[in-house]
């Protein structure tokens, strides 16, 4: 039986037509994508406050944020592997009940350190989430629906990245901080409840049975937690530490990949990333992530520094890359379904290296537009990228891997994120000379945007040619 007509079967045991399960199943997935990113940016506009309650400094609250992304980062793909193994709805659904009962745990920890245990179990929680939705959408919708289902969740992690900020700021005004960690309670219990009556029933595949990769599992996640660490520790400088850290999340990932070629049931199959559409997609994911982190970390310093606006004015600005992207999120997977992925992907490429191709030129003199209509349009781009990267990846998974498959895209996405941080802040502080005292002249920061939305547009460059050889090797195979 294939997995459109299990699901259906499984709707039809619960006295459900597919009609109706459907929409309240991408309502259930669309929620959890929601949690997940709203876990990160809500958390965000909490540390002041929660330095101040806890009597702590702003290097140790971080970790409140730290524990949530590196949790995720490190378990991302054994949480797809133990769906594949155990049912993707049964593993989604305890993983919403473990997001969930942390976040209760979050709102009433008594000390900073069971508050950032809290956050890392949550984490835990949203890696499950993030993993499941996406590997259940395929089986969830029709293959040619796949890509507006995609876009849908891509609007949604969009929303939940823009709305953190200003409801966080709403909730703490009001109720204190430990309201942004029981804003998740309820949205959570709905979407166990949606999940629990519509997720399409599934079962564990026959080829996943052989076994967890205890071994693969640990010596993956010892590898990522000092790759991350490596890009986070420090405030911004590289030095011996941050060397030996990622020297060592090297040489764990040479381990682990000898390590799967000797056992019986590996994590992550060899094979797999010999897959040229899979190994293209994950690259791409990790430098279209980089490009927008840039945006992040960067946009912030040049609005301030360079033209001088305000603390309001900036985060109005800065809100408008997650608006264009969620904005953009259900047109695009339109587009996908329309015109093709591997069409939609370098259409999306092209608005990104259009995009900050215009930021590496655009004068100081420009003002608040200069920067803003650029950003628009890479956003723009990004929203068309994920969408068509996501349907090309997940429509060529096979249907044993598809949580193993979904995992490895969001760790390229938070590795992403990661190295662009460290990455894109190291271009900005050298050629803006931030290391001198000329970090907020006007000329200092601009130098610094041009020359990290250069890099960055060498970048999507680079990604863009990776899309257009593979779709050329594709077409003659």
């Amino acid at each position: 039986m294939d997995q459109t007509t299990q699901s259906g079967c499984a709707a039809v045991v619960r006295g459900l037509d597919t009609q109706t399960a459907v929409p309240w199943t991408l309502v259930c997935l669309s929620l959890s994508i929601l949690l997940s990113a709203l876990g990160v940016s809500i958390a965000n506009i909490a540390l002041p406050a929660l330095a101040e309650a806890f009597n702590a400094s702003f290097q140790d609250v971080q970790w409140i944020v730290l524990a949530y992304l590196l949790t995720i980062t490190t378990v991302i793909v054994s949480a797809g592997r133990l769906g594949d193994m155990a049912g993707h709805r049964c593993v989604l659904l305890w993983g919403l009940a473990v997001f969930t009962l942390a976040s209760a745990a979050c709102a009433a920890a008594p000390t900073l350190a069971l508050l950032i245990f809290a956050r890392a179990v949550q984490g835990l929680g949203a890696a499950v989430m993030m993993a499941l939705t996406v590997a259940m959408v395929s089986g969830a919708v029709a293959k040619e629906k796949t890509g507006s289902a995609m876009g849908l969740l891509g609007t949604m992690s969009a929303v939940g990245t823009a709305l953190g900020p200003s409801l966080g700021g709403i909730l703490i005004a009001k109720l204190g901080w430990a309201a942004v960690f029981y804003i998740n309670i309820p949205l959570g219990l709905l979407a166990l409840a949606l999940g629990y009556r519509y997720l399409p029933l599934d079962s564990p595949q026959p080829s996943c049975q052989a076994g967890f990769d205890g071994m693969g599992t640990a010596l993956l996640a010892a590898s990522l937690v000092a790759y991350a660490l490596s890009m986070t520790l420090g405030r911004g400088a590289f030095g011996a530490l941050n060397a030996a850290l990622l020297l060592a999340g090297i040489l764990g990932l040479g381990l682990f990949a000898f390590a799967e070629t000797k056992t019986v049931s590996p994590l992550i199959r060899p094979a797999m990333l010999r897959n040229r559409v899979l190994s293209t997609g994950l690259v791409m994911n990790l430098l279209v992530m980089a490009v927008v982190m840039a945006t992040l970390i960067v946009g912030p310093f040049y609005l301030s520094g360079a033209l001088m606006l305000d603390a309001v004015t900036v985060g109005l600005c800065m809100s408008v890359g997650p608006v264009v992207t969620a904005l953009m999120g259900v047109p695009a997977g339109r587009a996908v379904d329309r015109f093709g992925p591997g069409r939609m992907t370098v259409v999306g490429l092209a608005g990104m290296l259009a995009g900050a191709s215009l930021l590496a030129v655009m004068p100081v003199s420009a003002g608040v537009a200069g920067y803003v209509v650029p950003l628009a349009l890479l956003t723009a781009g990004y929203a068309q990228v994920q969408a068509a990267n996501n349907t090309t990846i997940m429509t060529a998974a096979p249907d044993a891997h598809r949580g193993v498959v979904s995992g490895l895209l969001n760790l390229s996405r938070n590795l992403g994120l990661i190295t662009g941080a460290s990455a894109m802040g190291a271009v900005f502080a050298l050629a803006s000379r931030s290391h001198e005292a000329g970090l907020f002249n006007p000329e200092a920061a601009a130098a610094g945007l041009r020359a990290t939305f250069a890099v960055a547009a060498g970048l999507v460059a680079v990604a863009a040619l990776a899309a257009v050889i593979s779709q050329a090797r594709a077409r003659l195979s």
